[in-house]
């Protein structure tokens, strides 16, 4: 698996996103590009902007950190049409441009913060989480949506 906190790793990641245009149709699933790409920041937003989400209930943060944690911060990739949690569905069509601008940022300000910065940080869902967690969770996330496109 890739490491986001690695230079090298986060420029292919960037790479592929550039290889994207607004006409790129998925080769799997519902989202459009655009939607794709905002559907990726999500889980950035909930790091850098997290007043943009709601937090979850307590039996709501114990069910996912028993049940979904392992399976979004594993090595395992995630399979195509899995389900997908409620504030990351994006049900209308936003700026690619935009969005795909933003996303660049969110993966080079984690590899400029580091796999420290990261490391026993908390996460809006699943709690304290080790750097390597954080790392599986981003890089399995945009391999899995940047491969649904193609790219």
């Amino acid at each position: 698996m890739e490491n986001v906190f690695d230079a090298k790793d986060a420029q292919n990641y960037i790479d592929r996103i550039n290889n994207l245009t607004p006409e790129t149709k998925g080769l799997w699933g519902k989202m459009s590009v655009d939607q794709m790409l905002a559907h990726c920041n999500v889980s950035y937003e909930m790091v850098y902007e997290p007043e943009k989400h709601k937090k979850p209930g307590a039996i709501a943060k114990f069910i996912l950190k028993s049940f979904v944690k392992p399976k979004v911060v594993g090595e395992k990739a995630y399979t195509q049409n899995g389900p997908t949690a409620p504030q990351f569905i994006i049900a209308d069509h936003k700026n690619f441009e935009e969005e795909k601008k933003r996303l660049i940022g969110f993966i080079q300000k984690t590899q400029q913060l580091g796999a420290s910065a990261f490391d026993g940080k908390e996460s809006f869902s699943f709690g304290k989480l080790k750097a390597q967690e954080w790392n599986n969770m981003f890089a399995k996330h945009l391999n899995h949506h940047l491969a649904q496109f193609g790219v």
